[in-house]
């Protein structure tokens, strides 16, 4: 008899996400539904406002990766007026890029994923001396893993313990089978989460250089860049590269470490062994190192084909809303897209918890559309960027991904599974981290000769423009779209990472990355479902981003009366 399993919410993300799933009377998954519980509704906001406003209110579309968004939506504009920046701009872009990448990586293994993975409870067992020798094993220079280091990170934690709150530790599913790290290793583990909450800020602070502030950073424009004082400012510009360096050394003494560790603890794990059961994948050229030279190569991979990579190509791109609380009578292409709201509810039957809410999966149960390359679901996000990069020859990523897969002893099938998307965010951090200096050095370079960070657009609104922009955001590949009329924004839609992967079974059945990843998972006690919830975590969800903003009253958010070529 199949039970229904729901989780609700989802914790450890941005934003509202709830999974469903049904088990039969093996605890097998056999169908499963991802439900984002708010409204998108961004793309409304933006209709009828000028279009050099776009990128500063696109990024409110999210908290966390507001960069990736601020910068989108500028690069569209761009596009659909023909703006060609400067190329310090490009570069100063770019810098940003690799500060977000750096900050926003470290954050999600180490306090959104990295419980999944380690038991913080176990830790509490360990045995410091013990755990500074295993240390050892996964790098010569461990950080914050001395003996003392883990004596006094475990008295931290047990005092948290005694006083029966354990504060971020709380109601998790400590003491699950399919956690595999001994105590040692979990204390290690937990010693880089506490210190990676230090570590976070100084990466911030790296985007808040040339950004302004972090998160929501102020300077770009429509045209280039304004931290124009920063970029010419050898303290500025050794400010950053200082950071850089505390931030590096993290991500390789203890991030790359930590991840090696996992490899060996969980390599013959089943729950982690799968997740991977749509093997499209999507990517796109970016983080400029030199005039039109990019770290990572745009492209899409079939069927787990790395042998034949397309070419990206963005007529292929269309938005199905089948199962999405939208009304759209078939497929859209971004240009043409419709954000109209069409929400049917829930319905109620028994699950493992007792009769509760659950989605109608024949109808339409999430705010999240269903994103298809040439009518087929696809994955984004690190994995897909390094495959992709991988499958066509790219030296720093082939060199990157073997050496990772020669330090684990795992093949390269193992790229294919939960443990590989994990691994694979890793390394595409590391890679990110090291080759942003040759960004830096090429701007260093090119600033002797040229200081130019900024053209004047141009807009003519007796003319209709049409433009998008497609990056590589830290959960995959974002992509914004506009039409501009009579000086304004006639049609905007945002197509995000995480909308390609959570959206809903499509008007062919055929499920997203996220949906399709749990099916077959086996789970210990369907009422603790960690294996799901670390799966979906691999992932890095951000609903936030797919989802946007809502009003449930029905009110109006505000009126505003400008002047669309005032600037």
């Amino acid at each position: 008899m199949s039970k229904r399993v729901v989780i609700d919410p989802i914790t450890r993300i941005e934003g509202h996400l709830r999974v469903e799933v049904e088990v039969d009377e093996n605890n097998v998954i056999q169908k499963a539904w991802s439900s984002s519980t708010l409204w998108r509704g961004i793309e409304v906001i933006l209709k009828g406002r000028t279009p050099m406003d776009v990128g500063l209110i696109v990024q409110r579309i999210c908290g966390v990766c507001t960069y990736s968004h601020y910068r989108c939506g500028t690069e569209a504009v761009e596009h659909a007026l023909g703006v060609k920046i400067p190329l310090n701009a490009k570069y100063l872009r770019s810098l940003m890029q690799t500060s977000l990448y750096m900050h926003d990586h470290i954050v999600h293994f180490y306090h959104l994923h990295g419980l999944d993975w380690v038991d913080v409870v176990s830790a509490l067992s360990a045995d410091p001396a013990l755990a500074a020798q295993e240390a050892m094993k996964y790098t010569e220079n461990p950080i914050a893993a001395g003996e003392g280091d883990l004596r006094a990170v475990q008295q931290r934690v047990k005092g948290l313990v005694e006083t029966g709150k354990l504060g971020p530790f709380a109601n998790a599913y400590w003491g699950n089978g399919t956690y595999k790290f001994t105590p040692e290793q979990n204390l290690i583990a937990l010693s880089h989460y506490l210190k990676a909450l230090e570590v976070q800020r100084v990466a911030a602070e790296m985007l808040a250089i040339f950004g302004g502030k972090s998160p929501h950073p102020q300077s770009i424009v429509v045209g280039g860049v304004t931290s124009v004082r920063d970029m010419l400012s050898p303290a500025r510009l050794q400010e950053w590269k200082q950071k850089h360096e505390m931030v590096h050394d993290f991500i390789i003494r203890a991030y790359k470490a930590d991840i090696v560790m996992a490899a060996a603890a969980f390599g013959s794990e089943p729950s982690v062994l799968g997740g991977v059961n749509i093997k499209n994948f999507l990517a796109c050229d970016d983080f400029l190192l030199g005039d039109n030279q990019y770290l990572f190569n745009q492209g899409v991979i079939m069927n787990g084909d790395l042998a034949n990579v397309s070419d990206l190509n963005p007529d292929m791109i269309k938005e199905d809303a089948t199962h999405a609380w939208y009304k759209a009578d078939a497929p859209q292409h971004p240009y043409d897209g419709t954000t109209v709201p069409d929400y049917t509810g829930f319905v109620e039957r028994d699950t493992v918890y007792g009769k509760l809410p659950t989605v109608d999966g024949d109808g339409k149960y999430t705010w999240v559309k269903s994103p298809r390359y040439n009518g087929e679901p696809v994955e984004v996000g690190p994995l897909a960027c390094l495959l992709v990069s991988y499958a066509r020859g790219n030296q720093v990523v082939v060199e990157a991904v073997n050496g990772l897969l020669e330090a684990t002893g795992l093949p390269v099938e193992a790229l294919f599974t939960t443990l590989g998307r994990t691994a694979a965010r890793m390394l595409q951090t590391v890679i990110v981290a090291e080759e942003g200096l040759k960004t830096f050095d090429a701007m260093l370079t090119n600033m002797q000769s040229d200081e130019a960070t900024y053209v004047k657009p141009e807009i003519d609104s007796s003319k209709e423009y049409v433009g998008h922009a497609m990056i590589e955001a830290p959960r995959g590949m974002l992509s914004h779209w506009i039409r501009i009329k009579g000086g304004k924004v006639e049609n905007y839609q945002a197509v995000v990472p995480t909308t390609w992967n959570a959206g809903p079974v499509d008007a062919q059945g055929k499920m997203g990355p996220y949906e399709a990843s749990l099916i077959g998972l086996k789970l210990e006690d369907p009422t603790k479902p960690l294996e799901v919830i670390r799966i979906i975590h691999s992932f890095d969800p951000c609903m936030a981003c797919a989802v946007h903003v809502m009003d449930y009253k029905g009110q109006n958010l505000g009126e505003f009366k400008i002047d669309p070529n005032g600037f």
